[in-house]
């Protein structure tokens, strides 16, 4: 039926959009610390039987000689997007306060209601009281404090965080853990570079930076995004090329049945 055809077309058209939308999304956050992109995925909706050629069947729909059956689709959805964890690019900012994950991992930080959420955005500061948060102004955790006596701070690829006191002296401040998911994929996405464990994402797996699987922390430096510029072109190309073709498929069955309303006159 030329009704089915118009419905398959607009769900194309819909999900191209929403691919759209999210490539859209990746590339404006090319220049987003630690920003991971996203990637819409599609599945097929559900199947009819059509009898190919009814004349030859004496009841439509029934398996009887002459009476040939096919599948015929009824278009496609969007499942999800899916976020993509690959390494970004690890750019120096001589900052004594910006840290980058060298591998898997994750810091914790501790939201103002107390709950804890996920980052891999390292670009921390100093509240007024001294302690390490993000650009958000939530605290890293577990926390890191600098007291009126330290003039910096070095820390090590596994975490370990020394403060340098007036004196030229250093002082143990703590460690610094990350966190990783058996499927960081199911992480929810909550905005400002944070992220929220999930039933999908599984329970949060705290351990030292460099062992057991954890990726190394690097003082002084800023993991970027990790969109590719020239890849996401080509799929906003190949979304806009399916879009149209499906305009067009629109258009084509707008004209077949034009034709054959005018077929009674």
């Amino acid at each position: 039926m030329p009704t089915r055809a118009l419905r398959n077309a607009a769900s194309g058209m819909y999900a191209q959009q929403i691919n759209i939308e999210v490539i859209a999304n990746n590339i404006a956050n090319m220049n987003t610390s630690s920003f991971k992109r996203n990637k819409a995925e599609f599945q097929d909706l559900m199947y009819q039987e059509v009898v190919v050629n009814p004349m030859n069947s004496s009841v439509p729909g029934v398996d009887t000689p002459g009476a040939e059956v096919i599948q015929v689709g009824n278009g496609v959805k969007t499942a999800t997007s899916q976020k993509i964890f690959q390494q970004g690019d690890i750019t120096a900012t001589e900052n004594q306060f910006d840290l980058a994950i060298q591998g898997e991992g994750f810091f914790q930080v501790r939201k103002v209601d107390g709950s804890i959420v996920y980052t891999r955005d390292g670009s921390f500061k100093l509240n007024s009281e001294g302690s390490m948060i993000t650009s958000g102004g939530y605290l890293l955790d577990p926390e890191i404090n600098l007291d009126e006596n330290s003039v910096g701070m070095v820390v090590s690829k596994d975490g370990t965080v020394e403060l340098q006191q007036l004196d030229g002296s250093k002082i143990a401040a703590g460690n610094i853990q990350l966190v990783r998911f058996l499927n960081p994929g199911g992480l929810i996405a909550l905005g400002d570079n944070l992220y929220a464990q999930s039933d999908a994402s599984g329970q949060p797996i705290l351990g030292t930076p460099g062992y057991d699987g954890f990726g190394e922390i690097n003082q002084g430096y800023v993991e970027s995004s990790n969109v590719d510029v020239v890849e996401e072109m080509i799929s906003m190309i190949t979304a806009q090329r399916a879009y149209e073709l499906n305009s067009k498929t629109v258009k084509a069955v707008e004209e077949m049945m034009t034709m054959a309303n005018n077929l009674k006159r």
